[in-house]
């Protein structure tokens, strides 16, 4: 992530608050940025890149870096390790897991002369706001969420207000989504690409965006719209009923950037299929795991389902999906694992694009971060 922001003008910013009165959803793959547009989002830092994580963030990050010919549009992408440690992590494991973070994405094609790339905790800014905005969220938005049930190991009905719920859920796993809130605010971003999962969270940081601008007459926060990534979510290789998790005790459930050719076919190879033979066609109910291969290929060749299937005529049973499969997974991440592998080994590499991103970042996020402060009087 590189260079500093253009200042957008009070009026224009009037002018998006406007418009975005009820925000609408975008696909990344048919989306056009308009001038002094600014484009955030982050990933928590949980080690290597696995296959949905690349399909559901990286590729569109990278292709909207690469896409864009306006040089009024910024694009900000991070490592969440404030987020991460909502669920307490050893340290050494944690340091670990964010710089195999930054080469996975270096890897995985982000080019930091297009884009701002940095650690979220080397940006102090953001747990500053992070405070601004918490004091102007409430309880009940933040008990509305839903990821924070399931991080504590709650159910979707869970209420904070529940005597065993409260007592088991720490404030931080609670209160995150006001952290994701600033984070996205801090650079006042006009778009972010997301999934259809943390649609919820980004509803809310809307929410606060307009509870500040109405607290303190002013419209200083843009409304952030939504660019829903293109891929559709990636399942478990062996389990097709849930998502694809490196924490899935079934090593082989999941495929990462950085696999070997040999352990990409392994792992495609004892993909859970079907027992209907002959030509292959898209049905996420009767044949969850053919249509979960079937997704892939589409979200790594950027053909639509129908093309895929298409493409995939002449196979006639599950050897030949999976052998065809396994290739165009081979193709694509052949050359990112060796350059993940170089990118490990450089550490003050790695550590010079972290300094740089954050640098970049810190200058956009402290003057922003000044003009908040003396809207509310704290300057």
């Amino acid at each position: 992530m590189s260079s500093t922001f253009t200042h957008i003008s009070r009026r224009s910013l009037a002018t998006a608050v406007k418009n975005a009165a009820s925000v609408q959803e975008i696909s990344v793959s048919n989306s056009t940025l308009p001038p002094n547009s600014r484009i955030f989002s982050m990933i928590q830092p949980t080690g290597r890149i696995h296959l949905g994580n690349y399909l559901g963030a990286v590729k569109s990050w990278r292709t909207l870096a690469e896409s864009n010919t306006d040089p009024s549009n910024k694009f900000i992408y991070g490592i969440a390790d404030l987020h991460a440690i909502t669920v307490p992590k050893d340290p050494k494991q944690l340091k670990e897991y964010r710089y195999q973070a930054i080469a996975s994405l270096l890897a995985s094609g982000l080019d930091t002369s297009k884009c701002i790339l940095f650690f979220q905790s080397a940006v102090p800014e953001h747990a500053e706001l992070n405070w601004f905005l918490t004091c102007m969220t409430s309880m009940g938005a933040l008990n509305r969420m839903t990821q924070w049930k399931s991080k504590a190991q709650q159910s979707d009905s869970s209420s904070i207000l529940e005597e065993n719920v409260l007592e088991m859920t720490k404030a931080g796993l609670f209160c995150y989504p006001a952290l994701q809130a600033a984070d996205i605010l801090l650079y006042k971003s006009t778009h972010v690409p997301v999934g259809d999962d943390q649609s919820q969270h980004l509803e809310l940081c809307r929410n606060v965006a307009k509870t500040f601008n109405s607290t303190y007459n002013t419209d200083y926060f843009p409304l952030p719209k939504t660019l829903l990534t293109p891929a559709k979510k990636i399942l478990s290789l062996k389990t097709p009923a849930k998502k694809m998790s490196k924490s899935d005790p079934v090593a082989t459930s999941c495929i990462y950037v950085t696999d070997t050719p040999e352990e990409i076919t392994l792992k495609i190879k004892k993909a859970t299929t079907d027992s209907i033979q002959g030509q292959v066609y898209f049905d996420p109910v009767e044949r969850p795991g053919v249509s979960n291969l079937i997704n892939i290929v589409s979200g790594l060749s950027n053909k639509s389902i129908d093309e895929v299937v298409e493409d995939m005529s002449f196979i006639n049973n599950h050897k030949e999906l999976k052998d065809y499969v396994t290739n165009i997974i081979i193709e694509e991440f052949d050359a990112k694992r060796q350059l993940y592998d170089e990118l490990m080994k450089d550490r003050s590499y790695l550590e010079s694009i972290c300094t740089q991103g954050r640098d970049t970042a810190r200058e956009i996020a402290s003057t922003n971060l000044q003009e908040v402060k003396q809207i509310m009087g704290l300057d």
